[in-house]
């Protein structure tokens, strides 16, 4: 009594599909897909920037020097000079 059992569930999905289409209903789940996904390789680069900041002397896991990054020169985009008109 007040809880959800499989009927109510079964008429839910049942009333959602006829309400969005089957072709929203698979949007939406390609798009929670997609979320899940980018979710995990953030988690993923998190890990990995904490690995990189517990390791000793700016040496990264790959056992390449943090500083070699850090010289490389940058490159700024050039702008044009704006003519009055």
């Amino acid at each position: 009594m007040g809880g959800l059992s499989i009927q109510h569930i079964m008429i839910f999905l049942v009333l959602a599909i006829l309400l969005l289409g089957r072709g929203k209903v698979s949007g939406l789940m390609g798009d929670v897909a997609n979320g899940i996904k980018a979710f995990k390789k953030n988690m993923a680069d998190d890990h990995t920037d904490a690995s990189m900041a517990n390791s000793p002397a700016g040496v990264t896991p790959s056992g390449k020097i943090a500083q070699e990054e850090a010289l490389k020169p940058v490159q700024t985009p050039v702008r044009e000079p704006v003519q009055p008109g």
